[in-house]
């Protein structure tokens, strides 16, 4: 997947967000139509415009089927959750049960190298990075992008990983440490700031773990 597919991918999701349109779908009985070689597409279709609509924590699985007008079987067959669901339609490569699997287990001690590597594991990637700084490029200029975003983010990434920490502000000590990792984004891989964006991950996840660390559970 090359950058300019990841940004008319963004812009897809971007563009339903605006118009909460989305590209036909062959009309039959509401929630029955069969599954089928569209019927994949016709779901992704919908969902964007659903979760353009509405917002992440509005959205239903059922009000998508309707959308679509299939069985809700068939999302939880092609997709599995809500979650998945959101991240195929917008083609982000974030899997927000692994990330909070990586930080939460384990020794309380390496929560922060746990999260600045999967961090670097994710951004380091070639493909996986074009497809967040893509998703995060339209939330910068599209406030229900950003909307639809915050509401994913706040339930699936943040939500879990606070609900996990036996610390005080838990939510607040989450919602920092993914600012930190925004701020790595921005300045190594959007601004290239020098000595930043060519400085080794090695070197770097010594600095940047210690800091992740006292947000969580310092």
């Amino acid at each position: 997947m090359n950058a300019q597919g990841d940004a008319d991918g963004t812009r897809t999701v971007a563009e339903a967000a605006q118009t909460q349109a989305a590209r036909p779908v062959t009309r039959g009985k509401p929630g029955r139509r069969p599954g089928g070689a569209d019927t994949r597409q016709d779901i992704l279709a919908a969902a964007r415009t659903e979760f353009a609509a509405h917002g992440y924590e509005n959205t239903s699985m059922r009000a998508i089927a309707r959308s679509a007008e299939v069985n809700a079987a068939l999302l939880h067959h092609y997709f599995g959750t809500k979650d998945q669901l959101f991240l195929a339609a917008l083609d982000f490569p974030l899997q927000p049960r692994e990330l909070t699997r990586r930080v939460i287990d384990g020794d309380r001690g390496g929560v922060g190298e746990r999260l600045v590597r999967f961090a670097f594991g994710l951004l380091e990637d070639a493909a996986s990075r074009e497809r967040v700084l893509a998703v995060l490029r339209a939330a910068a200029t599209n406030e229900q992008m950003a909307r639809l975003l915050r509401g994913f983010m706040a339930g699936e990434v943040v939500g879990p990983i606070a609900a996990a920490l036996d610390a005080p502000r838990p939510d607040l000590r989450a919602e920092l440490a993914m600012t930190q990792v925004v701020g790595l984004i921005m300045g190594r891989y959007v601004l290239a700031v020098e000595p930043l964006a060519s400085a080794p991950v090695e070197e770097l996840v010594p600095l940047l773990a210690p800091t992740l660390q006292r947000y969580l559970v310092g």
